[in-house]
């Protein structure tokens, strides 16, 4: 299934990506589009991790909404999508929610080779963060992708260097203030957000999922160019 992936990338890297572990924290809008594309590109080893129901809100964005989703467990979902893609990967579906009482335990346990952290929480992306800088676990950590509109904006910097970013701006600060050294990759965007009168954010179907497929392309170039 993977020969037009192979004529480009060659066999002995086919065979890197497919022995790669990805830990994917958040199965929503930009989790799930870049847990789709892993799994085209061979990954076959994958945690998931996410404890929401698919909401009908989800169906403008989200990969895995569906009429015939709606009310189901966004990781038993995704699981079966993965294993409908690809019979042969291996699965591990977690339907919790990551916080400072598990998420070393959680990594540490299945110390996976790649963690995306696609969730919306702040907390936990401060977990996921000194998780991955003890355990010395490569990190990707998915910024704001609401109130957007232009996915040319999004690009994957370090998170000192981050700007126009409202999530970004509280983990920058966060990382300043706790003096960390190691590098935390993001994902953001420089697009101003746009401002409108209601704590949910606005959404689009274009700015999370190439997000999400641009996470995808950094992880698997990265196994690639190891």
């Amino acid at each position: 299934m993977f020969t037009r992936l192979e004529k480009i990338i060659g066999n002995q890297n086919l065979e890197k990506i497919k022995n790669t572990s990805v830990m994917i924290v958040g199965i929503g809008g930009v989790g799930g589009y870049v847990t789709e594309a892993l799994v085209r590109s061979g990954i076959e080893k994958l945690i998931i991790i996410d404890h929401d129901f698919v909401d009908i809100t989800n169906k403008n964005r989200q990969i895995i909404a569906l009429d015939s989703t709606i009310g189901r467990k966004k990781v038993e979902v995704m699981k079966e999508r993965i294993l409908d893609i690809n019979a042969n990967c291996k699965v591990m579906s977690l339907d919790l929610f990551l916080d400072q009482n598990n998420t070393k335990d959680i990594i540490s346990k299945y110390h996976p080779d790649y963690v995306i952290d696609a969730c919306d929480t702040v907390t936990t992306k401060r977990e996921i963060i000194m998780a991955c800088l003890k355990f010395d676990i490569f990190l990707i950590s998915s910024m704001g992708t609401g109130n957007k509109l232009d996915p040319s904006k999004l690009r994957i910097d370090d998170i000192r260097k981050t700007s126009n970013d409202p999530l970004a701006k509280v983990l920058r600060k966060w990382v300043n203030d706790q003096k960390i050294k190691g590098k935390i990759p993001v994902l953001w965007s420089n697009e101003v957000p746009i401002k409108i009168h209601d704590r949910v954010p606005g959404s689009t179907s274009f700015v999370p999922s190439s997000a999400g497929l641009k996470i995808a392309a950094y992880v698997i170039n990265n196994i690639i160019n190891k």
